[in-house]
């Protein structure tokens, strides 16, 4: 068992420096690995039991779309009962294992992950069409929650110091939840989706997993993880399977103590409607931890340094294909410099490689699914009404989802692109009068995740940093690539609870505190 008590300080995960050769090499190889395996038929696991259905969720390689990555038994209502009952039943067992115990799991998990972390990106590679920069940080963040979590359980296990006075001694202590529902994202499968679980499980709570339908072997794989690291049966169990089915019973369920749920508005706000109405036999109000996404503005003042602007508005709208919540979907530019900057973006853009995430050369790969393509490339004919599209607008389903980094010049501040959340590689320029002005564009979205500011001006500086109205604002720099423990993730208004991911008070979150004043005779 790993030492728990003379832990090293925390520190992130190094992202691979795939210049050094062997690097490569070991790259490859992970994605042959990874490509012997596909069409793996995984089970579910529940109490520790692998259970295989007639029903399938068949995962595909979005760069190559007739290819199955693997099929993954689908759980039902039945079967989500069952989970149910086995969580509440290790609850009590489980929320009573000492803290260092549990921690020890996590770092144990984070360290097989190191071990096979090619392998894990790999697999995101061809299950989420993900290049290998974007996976290779997507797993050093799921280590990153995995140490960083661990570290926070320990500070937070002998509570908080209260007052005490004569004749009495007080204490502020934390205890677990319960059962948690976990509803984890695809564009983040592996980070969100085990930072998410880990952060629940070592505060004590056991947990039902669901991951996203279209990226649910890579959760299986994190499962094979944590039982190797020791986690007893039962903590977390992982029931894949249709939201509208499997996810709204759980939500729903009177023994439900929380959901953390990561994804769209719409589903968000459908499941905290949900979790609010009390179901016959419940005694307590759910908790729900939210993460709804984003309509994220990148500000270029007219004192600005515009090589740095223009790179940062293409890195943050392209990166992963835009499917970032994070993403920059909008760039709001002092009019001074709008066409300057815009020249600069739609060169950089016309430079981008765009291919199959298997070669590394390739910046940008494709978008989810079907749906997902269709959805992002119906807004070529909303962009064609509302500005100039200047660069991409183009798209090629032949083979796999792929979509082309698309600029759009001149769209005005309330048009459809500048506040509906597309999640792909489109971005809106919009033009304004001056630094007030655009930090007004940038507010007039309901959502509130994350912003950025370019500028050399320290008073606009000082002035975004109080009016620029964002749970993440990044000041000369681009709007996505949180570090855990560094940058705590988390959004305002209809972009979720503000719930900060790898932050110090998001374990917090999966506790509830209990003050105990004893009287002293």
């Amino acid at each position: 068992m790993i030492d728990v008590k003379n832990l090293p300080d925390y520190v992130t995960e190094p992202l691979t420096d795939f210049s050094k050769e062997e690097n490569v090499t070991a790259y490859k190889a992970a994605l042959e690995k990874v490509k012997a395996t596909l069409g793996t038929d995984y089970p579910l696991i529940i109490g520790g039991e692998r259970v295989t259905t007639d029903g399938k969720i068949t995962s595909y390689n979005p760069a190559n779309k007739t290819q199955v990555v693997g099929t993954v038994s689908k759980s039902t209502k039945e079967l989500a009962e069952r989970a149910m009952q086995v969580a509440d039943a290790k609850f009590d067992e489980w929320s009573k294992t000492p803290a260092e115990e549990r921690a020890a799991i996590l770092l144990r998990a984070a360290e097989i992950t190191k071990e096979r972390r090619h392998e894990m990106s790999a697999m995101m590679t061809l299950e989420a069409g993900k290049p290998w920069i974007e996976a290779d940080a997507d797993t050093a963040e799921a280590i990153d929650f995995m140490e960083y979590y661990a570290r926070q359980m320990l500070e937070l296990k002998d509570g908080k110091p209260v007052n005490s006075r004569d004749g009495e001694k007080n204490t502020f202590e934390y205890r677990s939840l319960g059962v948690g529902v976990i509803i984890s994202p695809w564009n983040f499968p592996f980070a969100i989706m085990a930072g998410t679980t880990v952060a629940a499980a070592v505060a004590g709570n056991t947990v039902l997993l669901k991951p996203a339908s279209t990226t649910p072997v890579i959760a299986y794989k994190f499962m094979e993880i944590l039982e190797e690291a020791g986690l007893p049966a039962g903590v977390v169990n992982y029931i894949p399977g249709p939201g509208g089915e499997v996810g709204d019973y759980l939500v729903d369920h009177p023994r439900t103590r929380f959901v953390s749920f990561t994804g769209s508005r719409d589903v968000g706000l459908r499941i905290n409607e949900r979790a609010s109405k009390v179901n016959e036999g419940q005694i307590w109000i759910k908790r729900v931890i939210a993460e709804m996404g984003g309509k994220d503005t990148i500000v270029v003042d007219k004192e600005a340094d515009l090589d740095l602007a223009a790179e940062s508005i293409v890195k943050s709208a392209f990166g992963f294909s835009g499917q970032k919540c994070s993403a920059c979907s909008r760039a709001v530019i002092v009019e001074d410099v709008y066409d300057e900057v815009l020249e600069k973006v739609v060169k950089l853009t016309n430079d981008l490689t765009i291919g199959d995430p298997q070669d590394f050369s390739n910046f940008m790969a494709t978008v989810i699914d079907e749906a997902a393509f269709k959805k992002i490339t119906s807004y070529f004919d909303v962009a064609k009404e509302e500005g100039r599209i200047v660069a991409g607008g183009t798209a090629d389903d032949s083979t796999g989802y792929f979509v082309n980094p698309t600029v759009v010049a001149d769209v005005a501040p309330n048009a459809r692109l500048m506040q509906e959340e597309i999640f792909g590689p489109i971005v809106a320029f919009s033009k304004a009068k001056d630094f007030n002005e655009a930090l007004d564009i940038a507010n007039n979205t309901e959502y509130g995740l994350t912003g950025a500011v370019i500028s050399d001006n320290e008073d606009h500086i000082a002035q975004a940093k109080q009016d620029f109205f964002v749970g993440n604002l990044y000041i000369n720099r681009g709007c996505t690539g949180a570090i855990v423990g560094y940058q705590p993730f988390g959004g305002y208004n209809m972009s979720g609870t503000c719930s900060k991911a790898g932050g110090p008070d998001f374990i917090g979150l999966h506790l509830q505190s209990k003050s105990i004043s004893t009287a002293l005779r």
